[in-house]
């Protein structure tokens, strides 16, 4: 399997932290020397290990943030 590369661009926030320490997190990052895209996903402390996340475009979160707009919580 070929190695994942990326860089974290811009810590945008953490949402949540479980009791090890894991946290899930908003950022910027740029994969495999790509444009930099929002990235929601699980993150080990000091970020050297990831869970499974998802990827947005500036115009998926735009899309993103609309849709969670019209939710009544």
């Amino acid at each position: 399997m070929a190695e994942i590369k990326y860089d974290i661009v811009e810590e945008l926030g953490t949402i949540s932290q479980t009791s090890t320490g894991w946290t899930k997190e908003l950022n910027l990052i740029s994969w495999n020397n790509r444009q930099a895209k929002f990235d929601l996903r699980d993150w080990s402390p000091e970020h050297e290990k990831m869970g499974k996340g998802i990827t947005l475009s500036s115009e998926e979160l735009k899309a993103l943030k609309e849709l969670l707009n019209k939710i009544d919580l």
